[in-house]
């Protein structure tokens, strides 16, 4: 049975999760879970390798199906959606590995990711101009991840720090409520940390975040609450300040609760 650190919980719940559970032929990869996600926060999934946070992650986007427990969106049971449905009702998510398109120039792939939203995404017959309404709403989603100025070069020319910038563009050219986000920081270098980082806080204005994340300055600097897993199990939940002086997470980290 897990211990809940006491936090701010007065903002509204819009992501919950009860008794979430996940096994693998015999192999029990989330245990009881029980998750509430507080509307306008950043709330983080922290935990050491094997913690079951991807297995959680990926429950709480439907690209796993619960063996068993409860996850409520905005009140509306998503236990059993897909995950197109519950992107459309605006909880989005990221991919650890970039998602874009390579040869497509940053605008195009922009373009592309609003296509769904406004209706275009299977009208093939319409001409090529019937794209360029979306290029103001595109060059604004540009403007807010820092790439304007990049529009007509090739993603696949992009440092990795701004792929992952133009991946935050697409996800939301769906205009998510809550966004989840898969590791935004794994493999990047100390520069582009704090660029996404920044982003994040920039985004993350009017929306709730939840991510997954092994880089605990990015999650002490930018997280409101935060959830530690071990062994797919809730340890602790609070503020970053109040988890980091755990023992028990600090055991689960280092070994010792030293």
């Amino acid at each position: 049975m897990s211990t809940l650190l006491t936090g701010n919980c007065d903002r509204e719940a819009i992501l919950t999760a009860r008794g979430l559970t996940k096994v693998f032929r015999g192999f029990t990869a989330v245990n009881n879970v029980d998750l509430t996600v507080r509307s306008g926060s950043i709330h983080a999934l922290i935990g050491p390798n094997g913690a079951g946070k991807t297995t959680c992650f990926n429950l709480l986007t439907r690209f796993l199906v619960p063996t068993r427990g409860m996850i409520h969106f905005r009140g509306t049971d998503i236990s059993r959606s897909s995950p197109a449905d519950i992107a459309r009702m605006g909880l989005v998510r990221s991919f650890q590995i970039s998602s874009t398109f390579p040869h497509l120039s940053v605008l195009e792939n922009v373009r592309i990711a609003l296509q769904r939203p406004n209706g275009l995404a299977t009208q093939f017959w319409r001409p090529q101009s019937s794209l360029d309404r979306l290029n103001e709403r595109a060059m604004e989603l540009l403007s807010s991840v820092g790439l304007e100025s990049f529009r007509d070069q090739a993603a696949s020319v992009l440092s990795y720090g701004r792929k992952r910038a133009l991946e935050l563009a697409t996800t939301l050219a769906l205009d998510p409520e809550l966004l989840l986000l898969d590791e935004p920081m794994a493999g990047m270098a100390r520069e582009d940390i704090h660029q996404i980082a920044h982003l994040i806080r920039k985004v993350a204005e009017g929306r709730t975040i939840v991510m997954v994340e092994h880089n605990l300055s990015v999650v002490a600097d930018l997280c409101d609450r935060v959830t530690v897993l071990q062994r797919g199990e809730v340890l602790a939940e609070g503020r970053y300040e109040e988890i980091s002086q755990d023992p028990r997470v600090r055991e689960a980290y280092m070994g010792s609760a030293v």
